[in-house]
């Protein structure tokens, strides 16, 4: 992934030798040519996702496409940060390898579980949520509300199983169980929040140009303290992100996804309809975007 925009714009090749040099080794290799296998690991998933996100938008940038306000989905909230002049790259990788490391050992493989609830409202899933976890005495809660007809849930194994079978009885159309390697944005993850805190606590935080719309808080923030804590409180925070959402559509923006895959997009549809939702992870994605905003 990445590996178009590098060959094609000088800015996004700069972009991953920046990248590269704050890891110590080639987050670009790895995007280009994998192996997968390591590319799925927590720690090298998450800031090979955040340098294809920052290459994209300093292409589009380049071409003189400027956010006036930004978010990101749960990760993707440093890439938003760096795009809003908070964050530099390349405390931001950094930062986000460590994250991935903490948030992996905060529990032991296989005793979390996170799943994927579909079809039904998100009020009756957190209620499912608490429910499973006064039955089992475990934690369980919900993680992303990702859009109306979505929300993950994550906690301790048999609690997520407990409260996926609430969920379906309740009438949830679905209930996915999620391959992951840590139950993300719950209470579990409280002892890798504690040590990113440290590590964010120490990273410096500029004013950001325009604001950046927080999952924890759901709320358009400009100050670079309130930056800083939102991305800690995030780690066991759930991701309100269709309230994030609905803040931006209120700005009335053209939405544009930065970064690998098209996620956001998809969520966008199951939001709100009446928005597009432009994807920029390749030359043609940015073509596509220059091309939409010169029609307005």
């Amino acid at each position: 992934m990445g590996r178009d925009l590098a060959e094609k714009f000088p800015i996004a090749r700069q972009t991953f030798e920046e990248a590269d040099d704050a890891l110590g080794f080639s987050i670009s290799q790895l995007c280009f040519e994998g192996p997968q296998e390591q590319l799925k690991l927590t720690e090298y998933q998450q800031p090979a996702i955040c340098t294809v996100s920052v290459a994209a938008l300093r292409v589009l940038r380049e071409q003189g496409v400027e956010p006036a306000v930004v978010a990101g989905h749960s990760l993707g909230e440093y890439a938003a940060n760096v795009a809003a002049g908070s964050l530099k790259i390349a405390d931001a990788v950094g930062t986000v390898r460590q994250r991935g490391k903490l948030m992996q050992e905060a529990v032991p493989q296989g005793l979390g579980a996170m799943a994927a609830v579909l079809g039904l409202s998100s009020e009756e899933t957190a209620k499912a949520c608490a429910d499973a976890a006064a039955e089992t005495r475990q934690i369980v809660s919900a993680a992303n509300f990702n859009s109306p007809e979505q929300t993950v849930i994550s906690g301790e194994a048999p609690a997520v199983e407990c409260a996926a079978a609430l969920c379906k009885e309740r009438g949830a159309k679905r209930v996915v169980m999620l391959q992951v390697s840590a139950p993300f944005h719950c209470a579990l993850m409280q002892p890798a929040q504690d040590r990113l805190a440290e590590l964010l606590r120490a990273t410096e935080f500029a004013t950001p140009r325009v604001p950046v719309a927080v999952n924890v808080d759901a709320a358009l923030v400009t100050d670079p303290g309130r930056l800083r804590e939102a991305l800690i409180r995030q780690v066991t925070g759930a991701v309100r992100w269709v309230e994030s959402v609905k803040l931006l559509i209120a700005e009335g923006v053209t939405f544009v996804e930065v970064g690998p895959g098209k996620v956001l997009s998809g969520l966008m549809r199951q939001i709100d309809r009446g928005q597009t939702c432009w994807n920029v992870e390749d030359g043609a994605g940015v073509e596509k975007v220059l091309e939409a905003i010169s029609l307005k």
